[in-house]
């Protein structure tokens, strides 16, 4: 039984390479059917030149009218009924792409291909040639950059296979959902990447078992995208899933193991769970230390230096990143952007610990690698580098520095398939910096592309999204814009209250900034009622200690004051509607930006 073997590319992967299978088709020579040309190209070949005793037609010759020539059989429309025309085109279009020709003239053979296939189908029997020359065709158009394109190619590939006529047609479906995972992921489009990942995964248990270790890969696979997803807990249970399969099929220690600690270690961090997360880390090191694997021993001990700085550790951190510094600068060189990573990490870390001079230095020395990249140095690592400066130098108070390197960053990354997500997340930090230096007409409008693209690509559940949706709110409300910046704050409290519960800070600062958008909408019943809820969860669960709870209880008391004189009020000034204490919201959204999840 053939296995099943996940196809997927990584989203920062470059264009997908084109690989035609070899088609069981006999040779040219071979064939005596009248329909296929026996030239190896199926374009004509270009008539010889004529010689000096025939340059001149004779006077017969001149009277009559040129022939038009044959059409190439190949390429007239009646040629695809044969069935033999479909093998041959595959064959074509991996020469083609081989040669260096490029994929267009390969994207014309492929096309053909999939129109000989269906046509040559047998009615009602389901073809993997179709399916395979599908699959094809998705490649070439993905190479192109041409993703919406391939996507109807790919959706209708996976509805060629019966996968209950055995392991060949069960290869084609998973190959199938696999590849339009990829396509959409390089899309954006995140839920429907992975919706395609889980029908793939269920094939491939299907045909080959759940414990297979084949299974156990594409498992993984499927747990990293739904850690882009900040979906912690599916993406834990698969990569428990994986590791128990590679325990059972791999040696102790293999790299198969280390792996799948390291991205339960990266799970960990995110849920919180730092002790958990480095004795995943300190297995995964010493797995590879046992397989030689230096390079990768230094990656994990960056990781071990985060969650070291995480525990509040410094000095253990120091020590892990200088240890991969050395490996890095000893194996890359001085100039590489892994070397540039830890540096960034160490400024950080100095950074935490109020060392801001030497903080400013490693910052420095970062930037100058970025700035003179070695070859092979890709546009993705360059702006995630820039991307944790800039959160550096805002943290410092630096806000016009911060907005330039994300600019810079968002740049690098404008023409970068699959990185709309990417950009989203730089977008909305841009706005909180144009917001923080009050140019909150440019806050809006960041805010504003970052939400477009968020929706586009599937996270408009997320608990950033509703915090972005809460942030170009605050900026409406600078604009004076109220009515927009009150249907912001309800979306962003529907999202809040479902991703992170009533309770959450940045929930309650929401309530805080509709109750007082509402006010100055003339609802005064409706921002009552919301600061009431308010009031009773802190006094029930949150505690009345909190200093907020008498600000609260103060704008309360003015607004049943109010609603009891009369109803038709004069509208206050929005400086002084919104909560005294909403001032201290924003900065301290601000301040929490970097750790809400950018997907850099």
């Amino acid at each position: 039984m053939p296995g099943l073997v996940s196809v997927k590319t990584p989203p920062e992967a470059p264009p997908l390479r084109i690989s035609v299978p070899e088609t069981q088709t006999q040779t040219q020579s071979q064939r005596s059917e009248p329909g296929i040309s026996k030239t190896p190209s199926p374009l004509p070949k270009k008539p010889p030149s004529p010689s000096p005793s025939r340059s001149k037609p004779s006077p017969d010759r001149r009277s009559k009218k040129p022939q038009p020539e044959s059409p190439n059989p190949i390429l007239s429309e009646a040629s695809l009924d044969n069935p033999d025309l479909g093998p041959f085109l595959l064959k074509l279009a991996r020469d083609t792409i081989a040669s260096g020709e490029g994929p267009t003239k390969a994207l014309d053979y492929a096309v053909r291909a999939s129109k000989s296939f269906e046509r040559c189908a047998v009615e009602g029997e389901p073809s993997l040639d179709l399916a395979m020359s599908l699959h094809v065709l998705a490649a070439i158009y993905c190479s192109l950059g041409r993703f919406e394109e391939a996507v109807p190619v790919l959706e209708r590939a996976i509805k060629v296979p019966d996968v209950s006529r055995g392991a060949d047609h069960a290869l084609a479906a998973f190959s199938g959902y696999m590849q339009l995972g990829d396509t959409f992921s390089m899309l954006g489009q995140v839920d429907r990447s992975i919706s395609c990942y889980e029908e793939g995964l269920k094939i491939q248990i299907d045909a080959l078992g759940e414990t297979d270790p084949r299974v156990g890969e594409t498992s993984r696979y499927l747990a990293e995208a739904h850690v882009q997803a900040m979906q912690f807990d599916r993406a834990e249970e698969l990569c428990k899933k994986t590791l128990e399969i590679h325990r059972v099929h791999s040696e102790p220690a293999s790299l198969e193991e280390a792996a799948d600690r390291r991205l339960i270690a990266l799970i960990c961090e995110a849920k919180g769970d730092y002790e958990l997360a480095l004795e995943h880390l300190v297995l995964a090191s010493m797995a590879m230390i046992a397989n030689g694997q230096d390079n990768e021993v230094a990656a994990i001990d960056v990781s071990i230096g985060n969650i070291y700085m995480c525990l509040c550790r410094f000095d253990e951190a120091i020590f892990s990143y200088q240890k991969a510094l050395t490996v890095f600068k000893a194996s890359k060189g001085d100039n590489h952007p892994l070397v540039a990573s830890v540096f960034v990490r160490l400024a950080d870390l100095y950074h935490r610990t109020g060392k801001l001079r030497e903080s400013k230095s490693y910052c420095e020395n970062a930037l100058r690698i970025y700035a003179k990249p070695v070859p092979g140095t890709t546009a993705e690592e360059i702006a995630g580098g820039l991307t944790e400066i800039s959160a550096i130098y805002e943290s410092i108070d630096e806000p016009e520095e911060a907005l330039k390197l994300l600019q810079k960053a968002m740049k690098l990354l404008e023409d970068k398939p699959g990185q709309q997500s990417s950009i989203a997340g730089i977008e909305a930090r841009m706005g909180v910096m144009f917001y923080m230096v009050g140019r909150y007409d440019e806050a809006r409008n960041s805010f504003e592309s970052a939400i477009a693209k968020l929706r586009a690509s599937g996270e408009r559940k997320s608990a950033f999204f509703g915090v972005v949706l809460n942030q170009m709110g605050l900026a409406c409300v600078q604009l004076f814009k109220i009515d927009e910046a009150a249907e912001l704050f309800e979306e962003a409290r529907g999202i809040l209250e479902q991703e992170r519960g009533s309770c959450h800070q940045d929930t309650i600062g929401v309530y805080g900034n509709l109750a007082a958008t509402y006010d100055a909408l003339g609802r005064v019943e409706d921002a009552i009622e919301i600061l009431e809820f308010v009031l009773k969860l802190r006094e029930e669960k949150l505690g009345i200690a909190n200093p907020d709870f008498e600000d609260e209880k103060r704008r309360l008391a003015e607004l049943l004051k109010e609603a009891g004189k009369t109803r038709d009020r004069k509208a206050k000034s929005l400086e002084n509607l919104i909560d005294p204490n909403s001032k201290k919201t924003k900065k301290e959204v601000t301040k929490r930006w970097p750790g809400l999840g950018f997907r850099i």
